[in-house]
């Protein structure tokens, strides 16, 4: 699915938290959405699920504008993960999925959950209550419920937070498999450059609300005259200008 985010904004009483923000990510194409805490990123992609009602501008998704008469059509080939937001912790794994499953009216429920379960690796703890689990277990649960759906776009708030070194690298690889072998559209916002470098095509720079670069991570690295991802993105933050 191919999204389309033009001039975006969105007020909290005299507060400006996304100002004017456009872009595209083409149809199986990642797209990193990076900025320090606060500066907008979690607001848009609200906006982007349909959760946050802009103030002004507008979203499409495969050229159909994402609004009250079609969100619900529209939401049923999108999902989101975020280790911030919690599944309902006294459920189990499987019950969790299975309610997930029948929420975005999954046909083949049980095959769909047990694909899921051998590919992240989720059999040892699948009967436990989600409230029990490690962090990256939770992380890994989390995945799961955001491919119940077989989502064509998927937006991936830090999926690979808190995570250790072994597993981050272990669903950084799942999501490359994945990708491969399906119609997936993603949106990432991340704070683990390397992890940006390896799955984004296209990289969007966010800060106090705006976009204050965007590009490659090749062309904004040889643009700020930079070694590596991480140097270019410290550069662009503690600026004291606007760039773009």
């Amino acid at each position: 699915m191919k999204l389309e985010v033009i001039n975006l904004y969105k007020n909290f009483n005299q507060t400006s938290a996304v100002k004017n923000i456009s872009f595209t990510i083409e149809k199986n194409e990642t797209l990193g959405l990076l900025g320090p805490n606060g500066c907008g990123k979690t607001t848009s992609i609200g906006m982007m699920l349909g959760l946050i009602t802009p103030s002004k501008g507008e979203i499409f998704i495969d050229n159909k504008k994402l609004n009250s008469k079609n969100r619900i059509d529209l939401l049923a080939n999108m999902n989101f993960a975020s280790p911030y937001i919690e599944l309902p912790k006294k459920l189990t794994v499987m019950e969790n999925l299975s309610v997930y499953a029948r929420m975005y009216g999954v046909k083949k429920i049980s095959q769909n959950i047990e694909e899921l379960i051998n590919d992240l690796n989720l059999q040892d703890f699948v009967y436990k209550k989600t409230g029990e689990l490690s962090s990256g277990q939770k992380n890994r649960v989390s995945l799961a419920k955001s491919l119940i759906n077989k989502p064509k776009l998927l937006f991936l708030d830090e999926p690979t937070a808190s995570l250790d070194p072994d597993v981050g690298d272990f669903v950084r690889e799942y999501l490359e498999k994945y990708k491969s072998k399906n119609e997936l559209t993603i949106l990432l916002a991340s704070h683990n450059m390397k992890e940006v470098e390896r799955l984004c095509n296209n990289i969007v720079m966010m800060k106090k609300g705006s976009i204050v670069d965007r590009g490659t991570c090749k062309n904004l690295i040889e643009k700020h005259g930079r070694s590596n991802l991480e140097e270019t993105f410290l550069k662009i933050a503690r600026s004291e200008n606007e760039l773009e």
